[in-house]
């Protein structure tokens, strides 16, 4: 079906504003200490994020956990950890991510024959030593599940033993997601569907790899229904976006 003029124009609109962000960069976090951090901890996060992840925690609206999607060897963690230090902010920090990782499509590595296996081993045990060299003196609760089995576990509450062997409880509500797990077009809907559930009101959702014109359209997507059908505010595109539940005073 072929797109009406007004939304081709829309369109055209965006891809320039978005093309003009690419060639002027990103507002930037100027940190030495999260360089050196970057440097040796392996990840993938978009240098755009302090800026958002710092937005996010400085305006937290209460004390109620944050909850990270997808964690990887633990950079994004101990950025978030370091953030809820510099704001002073009490709020526990809980990690979740399985270690099995998109695109494996077979049992061992391409070319050399490492098995999957021992690679997911290898990436969680850079995650625990990372985050124990980094935030050793605030540990997140963190635990090896896919974000659909962190949820119901959550939801059933009580206490829970996280990958470094300490007790957690699980339950409430929640202050800040930050959303980086499965990026099928499926599992982004369901986990901001559980994120929604939780988070209270004036909470803050960070969404990654959801620029509008990236390698995952279909998290734009998601983030676009956000906006219209539950009423988020845009809070900062970086060039990813980070959004605020509707309903609540900013002050804590």
């Amino acid at each position: 079906m072929t797109a009406r003029p007004g939304r081709l124009v829309e369109r055209v609109r965006r891809k320039r504003a978005w093309m003009r962000r690419q060639r002027h960069g990103l507002a930037q976090y100027p940190s030495r200490y999260l360089n050196w951090m970057s440097f040796a901890n392996a990840g993938m996060l978009n240098a755009g994020h302090r800026v958002l992840i710092d937005a996010a925690i400085a305006e937290l609206p209460t004390d109620d956990p944050v909850l990270e999607i997808g964690a990887f060897a633990g950079l994004s963690t101990n950025v978030i950890v370091y953030f809820l230090t510099k704001h002073g902010r009490p709020n526990a920090l809980y990690t979740t991510d399985p270690w099995v990782f998109e695109g494996e499509g077979s049992e061992t590595l391409p070319e050399p024959q490492i098995a999957f296996e021992d690679y997911r081993r290898l990436v969680q045990e850079q995650f625990e030593r990372n985050v124990r060299f980094w935030s050793g003196s605030r540990l997140p609760n963190a635990y090896a599940l896919a974000s659909d089995e962190f949820f119901a576990a959550w939801r059933q509450g009580g206490i829970r033993t996280d990958v470094f062997g300490r007790d957690a409880r699980f339950g409430g509500p929640l202050s800040f997601c930050f959303v980086d797990g499965d990026h099928s077009p499926e599992q982004v809907r369901r986990d901001f569907e559980h994120v929604d559930e939780l988070l209270v009101p004036g909470g803050f959702v960070l969404f990654d790899d959801s620029d509008e014109f990236g390698a995952f359209p279909q998290v734009t997507q998601v983030v676009r229904q956000a906006i219209r059908e539950r009423g988020y505010e845009l809070v900062g595109e970086n060039p990813h976006h980070l959004l605020r539940k509707p309903g609540a005073s900013r002050t804590r």
